[in-house]
């Protein structure tokens, strides 16, 4: 780093991070979804998925959650059945300022070239036209959002 570059400057940030943009297409391999556009939402502590049809079930001593997505916008038709373990319920403040208590597992994302685990809340409500918001929690220390660009990390494919 050289003596007129800081740690507080922009150009810096930006040549030793990874950038994302506001959206971005994204994979949740394990609950079998291959593609859903997801909304980079800084202002969201968690995760959210739009999920329907959940339900807890009991699996080797285990809590499981199973529910249905539909992973593309705008498309009430195609649906993905899935399940994960349950984590647990948690209070979360939707965008209008209600309460709601949903259920909340842990499964990997892949975003481009890159996977890690996040916690995603289950919601039974089409969250802003977005079927999934990824909060500041899953991209802390991992990505800039770059609140211009779209698809930095992602491409968008037929």
């Amino acid at each position: 780093m050289s003596h007129h570059q800081n740690r507080n400057d922009v150009s810096y940030f930006a040549s030793s991070s990874k950038i994302i943009g506001w959206r971005e297409f994204v994979t949740l391999p394990q609950l079998k979804i291959d593609k859903i556009k997801a909304k980079i939402d800084t202002g969201a502590r968690s995760s959210a998925i739009h999920a329907f049809n959940i339900h807890e079930l009991s699996q080797n001593g285990k809590k499981i959650i199973r529910f249905q997505i539909h992973p593309l916008q705008r498309d009430s038709k195609t649906t993905v059945t899935t399940e994960a373990e349950l984590l647990e319920y948690r209070k979360v403040r939707n965008s209008g300022g209600t309460t709601q208590l949903r259920p909340v597992i842990k499964t990997n994302i892949e975003v481009g070239k890159y996977t890690w685990p996040i916690e995603l809340t289950l919601t039974n409500r089409d969250v802003m036209g977005f079927r999934m918001l990824l909060g500041r929690q899953a991209v802390r220390n991992k990505f800039l959002v770059d609140s211009g660009g779209s698809f930095l990390q992602s491409h968008r494919k037929p």
